[in-house]
């Protein structure tokens, strides 16, 4: 795995460059203190993985990821910054992770972990894609597409990566919504359809118009008044509504 740091005080870079040489087998393949530079190296080399501070000259931290997340070949990015408040605009660009400064060596070390391992899961579902070059899929040889099994959970200002299998479920509450792993809870501020929209189709089902549901989570269906159900997940007490507009396709699914 191959990335770049960009950062233009010296002390931060060299003190990332240590953690991440000390605590990863990450190859760090350049480092740039100008955004406009890694763009024009961008344009003739591909990396893995950007380290990127959001104060650096010419071109900022999140313009330059908003143009790098246009390109092909998406690398995973780790904003670096000193300000809470820019969690908001990482978060919007899906960035993988969220270090702030000065650096916590233990928590540098969980995020190169976490990175190598999404890294590692990514190249091998690419590899189990079929061999022809087809929209969407990998080539079978060169850099595998990213393929989507996380997402971007906030909670205390800080960016989650999450694994999709860990939700169980997302309600609607009023402008944000709420998100549920089996031991927290995250509020996402955006709408339920924007959420479904990230999550993949073929695993969670809008059961109702605030209700989004791990379908691989379900337990128990019980019959409800009016035709409707309720559904009772692993692990947890919440029951989830199937409205009675979504019996018919959620049958269908279920397969009953």
């Amino acid at each position: 795995m191959n990335a770049i740091i960009v950062e233009d005080e010296v002390p931060a870079q060299e003190e990332l460059s240590y953690l991440i040489n000390t605590h990863s087998s990450i190859s760090i393949e350049a480092v740039f203190d100008d955004g406009l530079d890694v763009l024009k190296y961008l344009q003739s080399h591909e990396v893995d993985a950007i380290f990127l501070d959001i104060s650096i000259p010419s071109l900022d931290g999140v313009l330059l990821a908003q143009n790098i997340s246009k390109f092909a070949h998406k690398p995973y990015i780790v904003f670096i910054t000193a300000y809470k408040e820019h969690a908001a605009e990482a978060f919007e660009i899906e960035a993988f992770d969220y270090i702030l400064k000065p650096y916590h060596e233990s928590r540098i070390v969980t995020m190169l972990q976490k990175l190598e391992s999404h890294f590692r899961r990514d190249k091998e579902l690419a590899a189990k894609e079929p061999g022809d070059k087809q929209e969407g899929t990998a080539p079978a040889t060169g850099n595998p597409l990213r393929v989507s099994h996380s997402i971007n959970l906030i909670k205390d200002e800080r960016i989650i990566v999450t694994d999709i299998n860990d939700i169980y479920y997302a309600a609607a509450q009023e402008k944000v919504t709420q998100v549920y792993t089996r031991k927290e809870e995250f509020t996402m501020p955006m709408n339920i359809t924007e959420l479904c929209n990230r999550l993949p189709e073929e695993y969670f089902f809008r059961c109702h118009r605030s209700y989004c549901v791990n379908l691989s989570k379900i337990r128990e269906i019980v019959p409800w008044f009016n035709n409707t159900y309720i559904l009772r997940l692993s692990d947890l007490d919440f029951e989830v509504p199937v409205s009675r507009s979504k019996v018919k396709e959620f049958r269908q699914l279920m397969r009953f």
